[in-house]
C-alpha cells in the first residue's frame, strides 16, 4: 500500500518526504511486531539490545560506555535500562576491582535463557519482513538505507 494511502494524504508529495514518511512508518510496524514478541518476557526492546550486546562479549564484562556506543538507540539511559534487567536477574553488575569508577556488567545464564528461547521467535520475525524481497531486493534495500544514512 502507498504511504499516500496509509496516511490518507490528498496532498501532493515529493519523493524526499515520501521516503521519509515510509522509513518512519515501516519502522513503527517492525517494532510493533517485535515489542508483541518481548511482551511475554516483560522486556523492551532496548532491554533486549542490551543483553544481545552483553552475549556478544562471550562472558567478558562490559561497562556502561561499551554498552552505550553499541546501542541501537544512542538516547537510550542505560544505566535505567540495566537496573530493570538487574532486577530480573538478567544481568549482573559490580564494581571493577582495577578501576571503583568503572562498572562492569554481564549477562546471567537466565538472561542467556531468555534470549536462547527468543532467537527463534527473533529470526521468524526477521524472515516474515524479509519474505516479500528476494535476496538481491535484501542486499539492495541494505545497501540504499546505509547510502541514505551517510551524512
Amino acid at each position: 500500500m502507498k504511504i499516500e494511502a496509509i496516511i490518507k494524504s490528498t496532498v501532493a508529495m515529493d519523493d524526499a518526504k515520501k521516503v521519509i514518511l515510509n522509513i518512519i512508518y515501516t519502522q513503527n510496524v517492525i517494532s510493533d511486531k517485535f515489542s508483541e514478541i518481548l511482551k511475554p518476557y516483560d522486556l523492551s526492546t532496548e532491554q533486549y539490545n542490551v543483553l544481545r550486546i552483553l552475549r556478544g562479549q562471550k562472558g567478558c564484562p562490559a561497562n556502561m560506555c561499551i554498552i552505550q556506543e553499541r546501542m541501537l538507540a544512542k538516547n537510550s539511559n542505560t544505566t535505567r535500562l540495566i537496573d530493570k534487567l538487574l532486577l530480573k536477574d538478567f544481568v549482573t553488575r559490580e564494581v571493577c576491582p582495577d578501576n571503583r569508577r568503572k562498572i562492569e556488567v554481564l549477562i546471567t545464564q537466565k538472561g542467556l535463557d531468555v534470549l536462547a528461547e527468543l532467537d527463534p521467535k527473533v529470526n521468524e520475525h526477521e524472515q516474515f519482513f524479509a519474505a516479500n524481497l528476494n535476496p538481491e531486493e535484501l542486499k539492495q534495500l541494505n545497501t540504499l538505507l546505509e547510502k541514505y544514512r551517510t551524512f
